[in-house]
Formats: structure tokens, sequence, C-alpha cells
């Protein structure tokens, strides 16, 4: 099997070389760079099967550069900032990231992170479980779910609105699958984390609220209602 190819890019010299070894011992092939123009060219060049990315970077910062991977591609990416800062961590994910951490960080909960978003990723073209909205206000015909204009093919992984497609990133498309496989349903932030992130712990829960504001630029902002003070639901 070949290995898992990490695009991984620091401009600090030791936690990028400490990294990197980490990496690899826990078998991941890695391609180290240290700004992000040449991450953005090691990106096209190696075609890696994720990317980890700083914050802080010279020539093009991370979240300029995860902007430009996102434009090119649904690789799963996950940023790193030295500091849990709100403007950091949500321009990070409003540019596509998936996940992020915070540096100084435990190599155990890195390694856990990027094979959470791995499976994420991986496992984006299987069904969610849950209720059949034909029960609840949708209909579902061979893996077809249709709310109003919305359409979400399970079986195909594929998303369309008023009979034109939408690109939905792996995450996105998940989080979409726990919403359409209970329509009326109030889901909790805790409960989609643990679902789409496979946080089995109180993670951040400003990683939904992100999500949820990409999810619903692309499929109508009346689709998924906040209920304030539990979460959010699909409009049946």
């Amino acid at each position: 099997m070949a290995e898992t190819h990490v695009l991984f890019v620091e401009d600090d010299d030791v936690i990028r070389e400490a990294t990197q070894l980490a990496l690899e011992r826990d078998g991941f092939a890695v391609t180290a760079m240290p700004d992000g123009l040449s991450g953005l060219d090691a990106f096209r060049a190696r075609q890696p099967d994720i990317a980890l990315l700083d914050v802080m970077l010279p020539g093009m910062d991370g979240v300029s550069l995860c902007r430009r991977i996102r434009d090119e591609s649904t690789v799963p990416v996950i940023m790193m900032s030295a500091r849990a800062d709100s403007i950091d961590v949500v321009l990070g994910l409003e540019a596509g990231a998936d996940d992020y951490v915070t540096k100084p960080f435990d190599g155990a909960v890195l390694m856990a992170r990027i094979r959470a978003v791995l499976r994420r990723f991986e496992n984006a073209g299987g069904g969610a479980a849950g209720a059949d909205p034909g029960d609840r206000g949708g209909r579902a015909e061979r893996g077809l779910l249709v709310f109003g204009d919305l359409e979400v093919d399970t079986e195909g992984m594929e998303v369309r609105r008023g009979g034109v497609p939408v690109a939905l990133t792996p995450t996105e498309m998940r989080l979409l699958l726990e919403f359409s496989s209970a329509p009326g349903t109030v889901l909790s932030r805790d409960k989609l984390l643990e679902r789409v992130w496979d946080y089995g712990w109180g993670g951040d829960t400003r990683v939904v609220d992100v999500h949820v504001q990409r999810l619903r630029a692309k499929i109508g902002q009346d689709r998924i209602e906040t209920v304030r003070g539990f979460g959010y639901k699909l409009r049946a």
C-alpha cells in the first residue's frame, strides 16, 4: 500500500524538521517546504494526500496558500497557528481548511487530527446513517434525497441545486449527509463534531459554525436553520 503523502509547509526550521521526523516515524511520506510559494509549487508537482499549513508564512501566507489549493483541489487541509486567535482560526476555515491545530501541539494530537481528516476524506463516498427522509418531508429514490430544489445523491456522492451540480469538499459533503439523514432534526454542534470531525471530546465549535456557513453559501442560505442554543437542522 502506498504511503500517505503529506505536504508540510512551515517556516520555522526546528518545528519543520522535528514535525517531519515525527510524521515519517508514524508512516507518512513528507514533503516539507519553508514558505508559501514553494509550498504551492510542491503541491502542484507532488499532488499530496493532505496539506498541513502554518498560518504565518513568508512570501504567501498559509491562508492564501490554502485558498489557492482549494481553488484547484478538494485535498484535505489542516491549518497550524501559534495563536488560538479567532481571526486566525476563522480565516483559515473560511479559506477552505478542514481543521486546525494550535501550536505548540502534542504530536499524538496532530497525528490523530491528520488521520481523522483522512478518514473523513476517504469515507466521503459512504452514506450517512439516519432516518428515511421520506418520513420527514423529503423523498428518497435509490439513494437520491430531495429537499425542494436540493438533491443529494448518497450513492454517487453528488449534490445538485435546481439541477445544477454543487461542488462540495469532502468535509462539507459529510456535514450535508448528516443533515440530510435526519431532516428537521436539530443536531448539536458537539454531535456534529463527533460524527463529522471524529472528535470524541469537546472540540472547537467554530469549526462547525464556519463549515455550516460555507455549506449554506452553496446549497442556499435558508436551507440550514440555526436553532439558537441547540444547534442546526436541515429544513425538510
